[in-house]
């Protein structure tokens, strides 16, 4: 029965994100918010959603490990299993100063968490501060967004009343999906004597992260790589600053040590890699994914203890 609550959590999930976002972007179409505001705060928020509500629910449930677990274990997945995979699919060309900026925040979001991590508990003062700086970041996108090279969106706009409904659909969706992940995801892990804290870094993670896994392939079948990459960036600055932000705020959280001594290193690594891959080469191609992906299987083998 676990499996199945597992199975459905993540099934809502995948389709309770995908339905958020096209209704997110329908009805911001239909407001006329300009496409990058759209891109930063509508779709980044809307692939972001499900870890938002697993961590909050994790965290309120009495299981800090899978709250903080989940975050950790999507940017980790992000980059290594989705950058890598996305390549494989179609090697992933470099862009300029727009992405370069964001790729700058994502590691100064990750940097940040060394003191956070290091006091052994987010509190409401941590979480404060890590939404404050996503506030910053949002404004700063908005006055200075760069060079923009997306192309308006062909597809028709959605009736207002359809992007409504759609929003709606999806939220119901997200709310049962992360109920029943959680569940599951808990149970398992105590059933089979594994870590709460090993679950939520993998399985918990990726089935959140479904949203920026569905995004990015598409992305990448139709060798769209500043949808591929940008996704992935603006997600792992959202789940930082504001789903653990937003997360602390409601519910403060203690920091097992693994966290720090073990995955917080390889998260910084990971981000190092990307940024490193970002400016100095011109694209990531097949075998820089392979190489990805042969990381993130050797971190989920070393992290099993």
């Amino acid at each position: 029965m676990d499996w199945i609550f597992l199975s459905i959590g993540l099934v809502g999930l995948f389709f309770g994100g995908e339905f958020l976002v096209r209704g997110s972007v329908g009805i911001a179409r239909r407001l006329a918010i300009p496409p990058l505001l759209i891109g930063l705060t509508v779709v980044g928020f809307g692939t972001s959603t499900p870890e938002l509500l697993v961590s909050v629910d994790a965290a309120l449930s009495g299981v800090p490990d899978i709250a903080i677990g989940n975050i950790v274990g999507s940017n980790i997945g992000n980059i290594l299993l989705i950058v890598g995979m996305s390549a494989l699919v179609w090697p992933i060309r470099v862009l300029g100063g727009t992405l370069r900026r964001d790729t700058a925040v994502m590691m100064a979001a990750v940097l940040i968490l060394i003191p956070i991590f290091w006091m052994g508990m987010m509190g409401r003062l941590s979480g404060i501060v890590l939404v404050a700086g996503l506030i910053g970041y949002l404004a700063w996108a908005y006055l200075k967004p760069g060079a923009d090279t997306a192309e308006d969106d062909p597809s028709p706009m959605l009736p207002l009343w359809q992007a409504v409904a759609w929003v709606g659909v999806g939220l119901v969706a997200l709310l049962f999906g992360a109920r029943f992940l959680v569940d599951g995801a808990v149970n398992i892990a105590r059933g089979y004597g594994i870590s709460e804290a090993f679950i939520g870094l993998t399985v918990v993670a990726i089935g959140t992260s479904l949203p920026e896994l569905a995004t990015s392939l598409i992305a990448a079948f139709r060798r769209q790589s500043e949808i591929a990459i940008g996704n992935i960036v603006g997600s792992n600055i959202f789940n930082v600053l504001g789903i653990l932000g937003v997360t602390a705020l409601i519910a403060p959280i203690p920091i097992a040590d693994r966290f720090l001594s073990f995955d917080l290193p390889v998260m910084i690594a990971a981000s190092l890699a990307l940024t490193a891959l970002l400016l100095l080469r011109p694209q990531i191609g097949r075998v820089t994914g392979i190489i990805l992906l042969v990381a993130y299987a050797a971190y989920v083998w070393a992290g099993q203890g």
